[in-house]
């Protein structure tokens, strides 16, 4: 059953489909980062991401963002879109949701 829900959002399971062929931005801090994340996201903490989106990331590209619970993503969007980006999206739920749905995660083995 799939729900509506604004262009700029992406469900868990959304994101599970489309993992290959997207390029997936975390705006955690780097601590957060080293503790779980999803597999092939590139860490662009929030407080960079204006600075160096534009030398690290293609304005044309499918850009999935996350962060833990989905606030940080949501002005991650916003910020890349003042900057040119077109095709972004933010991961509704977070990490949090993408774990809930069975996406799998790297954790940090003590």
């Amino acid at each position: 059953m799939t729900t509506e829900h604004p262009p700029w959002i992406i469900t868990a399971q959304e994101l599970k489909s489309c993992l290959d062929s997207i390029v997936l931005v975390d705006v955690r801090e780097p601590i957060e980062f080293v503790e779980a994340r999803i597999d092939r996201g590139k860490l662009i903490p929030l407080g960079e991401l204006s600075l160096r989106a534009p030398d690290e990331l293609e304005k044309d590209s499918d850009i999935v963002i996350y962060c833990a619970h989905g606030r940080r993503s949501l002005q991650a969007v916003m910020a890349l879109k003042v900057l040119g980006f077109k095709k972004l999206r933010s991961l509704e739920g977070g990490l949090e949701a993408w774990e809930n749905e069975g996406g799998p995660v790297i954790k940090k083995t003590v």
